[in-house]
């Protein structure tokens, strides 16, 4: 295992939350491009993402959302023929280094999936499998932090007496928000969110929405959707692709209201997609 672990990704200089702010952004993606085998998935994207906002990645089906959304904790490289030129940095240091342990960068950098995958374990369990798995065992501060993630991810009205009932019963939304609460018990410092309410229903989806517009308070969040109302309610930046490319990227009141492509006004008003 490599010996360098990442550095503390926070960046002190970018306002929370803001998304006018200027500060050094925390995550710097830079002329990125991706291959499977011989085709080009992503082509040169290069876009900035300050700290504490919610970043939308939308494009239509097949763009390359989930594929960048992916690069950025490296879960792309579990897929043999994948090759990447060009970086990301987070925090300013360089993800695709040879010295980062990616163990230590997936802590950081949470993930959460279109479908919800609770482990076939207890509530409790599910929470605190990542705990135990980067060291923390006393029963007390696993507790805790239990607790304090069912409550971040708010899930611990719904299911404080039932901790040790297994995960599946929930559903299909609690599910997700366990998945969250798995996410974030490690403490990472931005998630990632691939759809994560495309399979649920209006009441579900909104519960998701409205916790992610709080979470934003403590993590930096990027989420794939392909939900335009979705990303315009709860999105500070968006990024819109096509066929590999990144085809804008601005606030997400610029990028509805006054697009500077067409090709991204036909998209956001439905003329395609």
């Amino acid at each position: 295992m490599a010996e360098s672990l990442l550095p503390k990704l926070t960046v002190a200089a970018t306002a929370r939350g803001d998304a006018t702010s200027s500060g050094t952004p925390l995550i710097e993606i830079n002329q990125l491009s991706l291959y499977y085998g011989a085709a080009r998935a992503l082509k040169a994207i290069s876009l900035s993402v300050q700290e504490r906002v919610v970043t939308a990645f939308i494009g239509p089906s097949g763009c390359g959302k989930s594929t960048l959304l992916r690069c950025v904790n490296r879960m792309n490289d579990l897929i043999d023929t994948v090759r990447i030129e060009g970086g990301i940095k987070i925090g300013g240091h360089d993800i695709y280094n040879a010295d980062v342990d990616v163990i230590e960068l997936r802590k950081r950098v949470g993930m959460v999936f279109q479908k919800s995958n609770p482990f076939p374990k207890s509530i409790y369990e599910n929470v605190a499998y990542g705990l135990r798995l980067h060291g923390t065992t006393k029963k007390s501060e696993v507790d805790a932090v239990v607790e304090q993630s069912l409550r971040s991810a708010a899930l611990w009205d719904e299911v404080k007496d039932r901790q040790h009932s297994s995960a599946l019963g929930l559903s299909g939304g609690q599910q997700q928000r366990l998945c969250i609460a798995r996410a974030i018990a490690i403490k990472p410092e931005i998630i990632l969110m691939d759809e994560p309410a495309s399979a649920l229903d209006p009441i579900a989806t909104a519960r998701i929405e409205d916790l992610i517009m709080e979470l934003k308070k403590d993590f930096t969040i990027i989420i794939v959707t392909h939900n335009m109302q979705q990303a315009a309610r709860m999105s500070d930046f968006t990024a819109f692709f096509y066929l590999g490319e990144l085809v804008e990227f601005d606030t997400t009141t610029k990028i509805f209201t006054n697009p500077a492509q067409k090709r991204t006004e036909d998209y956001v008003t439905g003329r395609f997609g």
